[in-house]
């Protein structure tokens, strides 16, 4: 069971999954206008809610916004369906991503990106808990996330199903724009730190990088993510603008 302490968050879970939602707790005291929306939401979809005083919610969660959902962890989906887009596919992959700030960062871009879906190996990446949820403000309700195995052999699998790799590598010659982002796409980022790891780094088609003007050497991995991402975003728009 995981809590929601935030009201987009959970705006967005009543919305889409309102399964997930077991019980609301909800301040009696007056607070931010949009509870009035959550209390609403809940109705209309038959979410159990209660009224609590303040003080007691504040007792089962120290940062809150007048409300706190139990709420069922999401389900991750299978690469198939991840792969099930409609148009080229446009995938992020995640390797040893640990940071919930980074991943909830990364799956509002995504989000924001449309992209199909993002694949996280099993084993030493964020899992998709509370925080998450609270940093993607909801994105995490609007984007597949699957987790697989070894991520290196699901990289084998994609190229073998007409995926390219582009690997995020800050050392790299190339800029991130140096490729044809309207092909099938997969966009790889390291951890926090460490970067790819060498086999993860073999694997990819191509390794673009982001030269930098300032004092420091590299974005983290949630900056470099959106700066790849929206690229991907602006070559596809000028290719289907030409062809119309």
């Amino acid at each position: 069971m995981e809590r929601i302490t935030r009201l987009n968050p959970l705006l967005e879970v009543l919305r889409t999954s309102p399964e997930r939602v077991n019980k609301i707790f909800i301040q009696k005291e007056p607070g931010p206008h949009r509870i009035g929306e959550i209390v609403r939401e809940a109705r209309a979809r038959s979410v159990p809610f209660v009224f609590i005083p303040k003080q007691r919610l504040d007792q089962l969660a120290t940062h809150h916004q007048g409300v706190l959902a139990e709420v069922s962890a999401k389900a991750y989906s299978s690469l198939e369906e991840v792969l099930a887009g409609p148009g080229p596919a446009f995938l992020v992959l995640l390797d040893e991503v640990e940071d919930p700030q980074n991943l909830g960062a990364i799956l509002r871009s995504a989000d924001g990106a449309a992209v199909d879906g993002i694949i996280l190996p099993e084993r030493r990446s964020a899992g998709l808990t509370d925080a998450v949820e609270t940093v993607s403000a909801g994105a995490l309700e609007h984007v597949r996330v699957a987790r697989v195995p070894n991520l290196v052999r699901a990289m084998e699998e994609l190229r073998e199903r007409g995926v390219w790799l582009v690997g995020a590598e800050g050392s790299a010659p190339s800029p991130w724009y140096d490729f044809d982002y309207t092909l099938p796409v997969a966009i790889v980022l390291g951890s926090e730190g460490r970067g790819l790891r060498p086999l993860v780094r073999k694997v990819c088609d191509k390794l673009l990088g982001i030269p930098l003007a300032g004092g420091t050497s590299s974005l983290n991995v949630a900056s470099a993510a959106s700066v790849f991402l929206f690229e991907v975003v602006r070559q596809r728009r000028v290719a289907a603008k030409t062809s119309t």
